[in-house]
């Protein structure tokens, strides 16, 4: 697959811009473990190879046990999360299907018994992050490198 438009490249300061919030986003103070894991659920979810990808690698140098990784797709029948967990990747799949779900009470109250209202808005704009970035790698077919 080759690239629509290399989007860094053409338009730079677009790109500079996300990456700003991305940084904002790394330094929140949430366990980067847990801003992976929701990474990782979103671009499964949009089907993003290359953020797929990605975030599995960032995840595992982040000390995320592979199991856990491997399972995140099914992460409401898996054994391997937390209530935290659980919480924060509900709220991120209820926001980025958000035409069909409408991000309910239910999900959002299960969410604010395990974060507080700052990291509740710290979550909402790694989901959102994750997303923007997904729309431009699929919209513009980023290829899979192939570190490993």
């Amino acid at each position: 697959m080759t690239t629509r438009i290399p989007y860094r490249t053409v338009s730079p300061e677009g790109y500079k811009a996300f990456g700003r919030l991305h940084q904002y986003v790394a330094g929140c103070g949430l366990e980067l473990s847990l801003i992976e894991l929701v990474y990782l659920r979103v671009s499964q979810i949009n089907g993003c190879a290359y953020c797929i990808d990605l975030h599995w690698r960032e995840a595992t140098k982040a000390g995320v046990d592979p199991r856990k990784l491997n399972a995140v797709a099914a992460w409401h029948e898996a054994p391997f999360f937390d209530a935290r967990e659980r919480a924060a990747l509900a709220w991120a799949e209820s926001l980025t299907l958000v035409g069909q779900t409408h991000a309910p009470d239910e999900v959002y109250q299960g969410l604010a018994a395990h974060f507080s209202e700052k990291e509740i808005c710290d979550l909402t704009y790694a989901t959102a992050t994750i997303n923007a970035f997904n729309r431009l790698a699929v919209g513009h077919r980023m290829p899979i490198t192939e570190q490993l």
